[in-house]
């Protein structure tokens, strides 16, 4: 049962890696401006050129980089759902770690254990917290849906109060 409609696999690639290079691009834009604007020198007019200037040169990269992350994450969460006929959180985590030992490939084997080991982690902790917090929200609303509950147990109406 998939709890929210995503789209199909040769799509979320596209979406997923549209959606990173956005989230980079913004991020990485304040960042950058933030950055520029501490580093320039003590004239105003130069620290908002300096600014400008590391956002425009900075924020770009910082955006592909997060777009090659996410691109990547979408490739191999999709073979996994292909492969194992299901979606699931283990995909996600599985989906995390292979990504973070596919991007750290070219800095040596300890390298890449260490960044699957983050990478697996890291969508251990988001896939958790996400599963929790639907457990608590689905908790909440079913204790607010009278229907369900025994009609005895409610208090009784105040007719008094119109």
């Amino acid at each position: 049962m998939e709890e929210y409609a995503r789209e199909p696999c040769p799509w979320r690639i596209v979406d997923d890696c549209g959606g990173a290079f956005t989230m980079g691009a913004i991020g990485g834009g304040v960042f950058q401006s933030i950055k520029g604007f501490r580093n320039a020198p003590k004239s105003i007019r130069r620290r908002l050129k300096g600014s400008t200037n590391a956002v425009r040169v900075r924020a770009p990269q910082i955006g592909g980089s997060f777009a090659v992350w996410g691109g990547l994450f979408s490739t191999i969460d999709c073979g996994l759902v292909h492969l194992r006929g299901k979606e699931d959180p283990w995909n996600s985590i599985t989906s995390g770690a292979l990504t973070g030992a596919v991007l750290a490939a070219r800095s040596g084997p300890l390298a890449m254990v260490g960044s699957a080991m983050m990478g697996g982690i890291l969508l251990a902790l988001i896939e958790g917290c996400g599963i929790l917090l639907n457990r608590y929200t689905a908790q909440q609303f079913q204790n607010l849906n009278p229907v369900t509950e025994d009609p005895s147990q409610l208090p009784p109406k105040d007719h008094t109060r119109l």
